[in-house]
């Protein structure tokens, strides 16, 4: 992978699932070990890392500690920017995001942050992304990881 579709925005699936321990978080985990050692230019949102938290508790039966001490280590990375931005502005431009697209608040927040930042890239579990023009989305499970993944966590 290369750093010429970035700057990547990762969003809190891709970042939950590189901190798991199932068949298929390689494609996860390998984004954000690039972006630890600065190999490609990632954001990352601050909020992002609760959702990733209620997601590694919620549905991948990790302890509270657990996931706070795994994601506190991954806060530690000085070569990700990570984003803290939630002004009225943004929230404001997440909802029409949300609303034009027809999608979540929370992807149309992380959508206005993209689009604030100059994304390229949108990394996601989700494809829900895929309708916003203003940069790409690189779902990162092929097909058949989602379906082992749902096998994984007995859907």
């Amino acid at each position: 992978m290369s750093d010429a579709d970035g700057p990547y925005l990762f969003d809190v699936g891709v970042i939950a699932l590189a901190h798991t321990e199932t068949p298929v978080r390689e494609s996860a985990l390998s984004y954000v070990r690039d972006a630890i050692a600065g190999d490609i230019e990632a954001i990352v949102p601050h909020p992002a890392l609760f959702g990733a938290h209620t997601v590694l508790t919620t549905y991948y039966g990790r302890s509270n500690a657990d996931a706070s001490r795994l994601l506190q280590n991954f806060m530690d990375a000085k070569r990700i920017h990570w984003y803290d931005g939630i002004s009225e502005d943004v929230v404001q431009g997440g909802f029409s995001q949300a609303s034009e697209a027809n999608v979540g608040g929370w992807d149309g927040y992380y959508a206005q942050i993209a689009i604030d930042e100059g994304v390229n890239t949108m990394l996601t579990i989700d494809d829900d992304f895929e309708q916003f023009d203003a940069f790409d989305t690189e779902v990162i499970l092929s097909p058949d990881e989602f379906s082992e993944l749902n096998r994984f966590l007995g859907d």
